[in-house]
């Protein structure tokens, strides 16, 4: 009788290749043990999983990567579910960790308050998809600023392209995202710094008079123009930056 991936296996298999570099994902990893053991499969099995999911990733892709050629139909669904609803993925993705991990992860707050507390479980489901994006979003960056490298993580952001209140199906997507160090981070979100087709830095015409009086820390100054590090997965979408461009970025002086 064949011993089948559940979804929920699989699940875990995913938020491993989200979470962890490329080339992190053998048996040195001491993460890949303990998570295998947990979801009832060996360490290579789960490797090969996690690493099937590469060849549905068109980065990877472009690399050349094509992943193992008897994929599975369930990793083709996992993956589309992922571009269609990412937020509602992100939240299943996270269940099926802390399920396989028991008391291995971050205390989530479902037991003090009533089962059938609405607002409860939605703060516990916004934390369970900000607690993927950050991850997924400063793996792929390897724990660096797309913009000036510092790799300080308490420094660090995973800054949403499309804001998170515009678009849900957005939110835990990592190619929405970008890691931006916590200054970048906050001319990011408030629309005085944008990334043009070649994901170039902008800087608002409201910041050009403080930038010429120097006001402007060379840190900001100094990296307009700068190209946004291309990650080791999940690109920025081309569609997303535009979005911000004509959507959160502040033209007028």
């Amino acid at each position: 009788m064949a011993n089948n991936w559940t979804r929920e296996q699989t699940l875990v298999a995913f938020r491993l290749y989200c979470q962890t570099a490329y080339g992190r994902l053998n048996q040195s990893n001491p993460e890949v043990a303990p998570l295998a053991t947990a979801i009832g499969r060996t360490p290579s099995a789960l490797i090969m999983k996690a690493c099937n999911f590469a060849g549905l990733d068109p980065l990877h892709q472009a690399r050349g990567v094509k992943g193992l050629a008897n994929r599975s139909k369930l990793e083709s669904e996992i993956w589309s579910d992922f571009e269609t609803d990412s937020e509602a993925l992100a939240d299943e993705m996270e269940r099926a960790y802390e399920s396989a991990s028991n008391d291995g992860v971050e205390s989530l707050p479902t037991a003090v308050q009533p089962a059938g507390d609405t607002e409860v479980k939605r703060t516990v489901k916004v934390r369970r998809v900000q607690r993927f994006f950050r991850a997924a979003v400063l793996n792929a960056y390897g724990g660096r600023c797309a913009v000036t490298g510092l790799a300080v993580p308490r420094l660090l952001n995973a800054s949403h392209i499309v804001p998170w209140a515009d678009r849900e199906s957005t939110r835990a997507d990592p190619r929405n995202g970008i890691c931006l160090n916590a200054l970048h981070d906050r001319l990011f979100d408030v629309g005085l710094v944008a990334f043009d087709d070649d994901r170039k830095l902008l800087l608002s015409p409201k910041l050009a008079d403080h930038a010429a009086l120097g006001d402007l820390c060379e840190t900001v100054t100094g990296s307009v123009g700068r190209c946004l590090r291309v990650p080791e997965a999940f690109a920025p979408s081309p569609e997303f930056l535009r979005y911000h461009r004509e959507n959160c970025f502040q033209l007028a002086g």
